[in-house]
C-alpha cells in the first residue's frame, strides 16, 4: 500500500504532464487545472491506499473520466439555448420535463454561432438569478450539473414530478425573459448541439 509520501511524490511527478495533456484536450488552461486537481483529489480520497504500482493506471482512468464529465457539462451548457428556443412556446402542462423529449442536431462551429451562444448563455445566467429558489435549483441540477430527474429529486428532497414542474416553469420563465430581450431575432433556434443521452 502506498504511504502518504509515496502518494504525494506520485502526484507531484505526474502533475505537470497531466496538466499539459488535459490543456491540450480541453483547450482551456483554467479548466485543465481544475480537472487535474479534481482528478488528483479523487485519487487521494478513493485510492490512496492502493499499491504504488497501480496509481498510474488509476490516475489516468480518473483523469479521463473527469475530462468526460467536463465535456458533458459543456454540452449541457450549450443545450440551454436550444432548450429555451424549443420549449419556450410550449402549451403543454407544466409538469413535463423538457429534457424528456429533447431532440436536437449537431451544432455548428461557425464563429457567429459561437458568439451568439456565448451572449445568450450570459443572458440566461442573469435571468437565472431572478427565478424562485426551487426553480433555479432544479434547473441548475438538471441542465448544468447534468443530473437525471431521480438524482435531482433526491438532492432537493422532493418527488420526480416536482422536479419536472420546477424545471418546466424555469424553462418557460427563462424563455419569456429571452424573448423580452429580443433573443428570437438572433436566430438562436440554429444554435443546437449534440443530443444528451437518455434520461430517467
Amino acid at each position: 500500500m502506498a504511504t502518504s509520501k509515496e502518494l504525494s511524490d506520485f502526484l507531484e511527478a505526474v502533475e505537470r504532464r497531466a496538466f499539459k495533456q488535459t490543456a491540450y484536450a480541453v483547450r482551456d488552461d483554467h479548466a485543465a487545472l481544475d480537472i487535474v486537481q479534481d482528478a488528483m483529489m479523487k485519487l487521494a480520497e478513493k485510492y490512496g491506499d492502493k499499491p504504488v504500482a497501480e496509481l498510474p493506471l488509476l490516475f489516468q482512468r480518473i483523469l479521463q473520466n473527469t475530462m468526460r464529465d467536463f465535456w458533458r457539462r459543456q454540452k449541457v451548457r450549450n443545450l440551454w439555448t436550444s432548450l429555451l428556443s424549443s420549449f419556450g412556446n410550449s402549451e403543454d402542462g407544466e409538469d413535463r420535463d423538457p429534457l424528456d423529449t429533447l431532440d436536437v442536431e449537431d451544432d455548428s462551429d461557425e464563429p457567429s454561432v459561437v458568439l451568439e451562444r456565448s451572449q445568450t448563455i450570459k443572458l440566461i445566467e442573469s435571468a437565472l438569478k431572478k427565478l424562485p429558489t426551487r426553480q433555479r435549483e432544479a434547473f441548475v441540477l438538471r441542465y448544468w450539473e447534468d443530473m437525471d430527474v431521480a438524482e435531482t429529486a433526491s438532492i432537493m428532497g422532493c418527488s420526480d414530478g416536482s422536479v419536472k414542474t420546477h424545471c418546466s416553469r424555469a424553462v418557460h420563465a427563462l424563455a419569456s425573459e429571452l424573448r423580452r430581450q429580443g433573443i428570437d431575432k438572433l436566430g438562436l433556434s440554429n444554435l443546437i448541439s449534440s443530443k444528451l443521452g437518455s434520461r430517467s
